[in-house]
């Protein structure tokens, strides 16, 4: 556990294919189940200070309490997963510490001296930002804010892994708009 930011909550894997990873995953390692969205709806996209519309499709699942985060890049907007895969890799490329006070956390490392690159919203109350890893070459390190639906669906998520019994590997996400904030 971070003394700043509390538990590694997601290991983000940026794949070529996320079909054959949630296979992998779930039939070889029995993770999940996935709940998977072809096209995860991204508000308010910037890379860089620069406005995008990225098309990325994202299955997530639970191995315990570590999200586990598989992500397609479909289109060629510049954004660090797109960096992470032009420059050959594929894997592990972020892990993401949650927040229900994101306005707060972001400030105390804006203060530490971490540089924002990347952010966006997936549903309300669900603000995402990807810092600058320049000083500390690896892996990227992510502030996701889980106090609304997002949260709500995260919880959902990690209750459908427990017990999960193999069936039903691939799921659909559930609709952010429907979840209680």
């Amino acid at each position: 556990m971070s003394r700043f930011l509390g538990q590694i909550r997601q290991a983000g894997y940026v794949v070529p294919d996320i079909e054959a990873a949630m296979d992998y995953w779930s039939r070889v390692l029995g993770v999940g189940p996935f709940f998977y969205n072809p096209r995860v709806p991204i508000r308010n996209y910037r890379y860089k200070g620069e406005s995008y519309e990225p098309h990325n499709s994202v299955a997530l699942a639970n191995s315990g309490s570590l999200q586990v985060e598989l992500i397609q890049c479909r289109n060629a907007v510049p954004s660090m997963y797109k960096d992470f895969t032009d420059a050959g890799h594929s894997g592990l490329q972020h892990v993401a510490y949650w927040t229900s006070d994101y306005d707060a956390d972001l400030a105390r490392l804006q203060a530490q001296g971490f540089k924002p690159v990347m952010s966006g919203e997936v549903g309300e109350r669900g603000r995402f930002v990807y810092f600058d890893t320049h000083y500390h070459p690896g892996t990227v390190i992510e502030l996701s804010e889980v106090a609304g639906p997002k949260g709500e669906m995260f919880r959902l998520i990690r209750e459908a892994s427990e017990g999960w019994d193999g069936k039903d590997p691939v799921r659909p996400f559930p609709d952010l708009r429907a979840l209680a904030a």
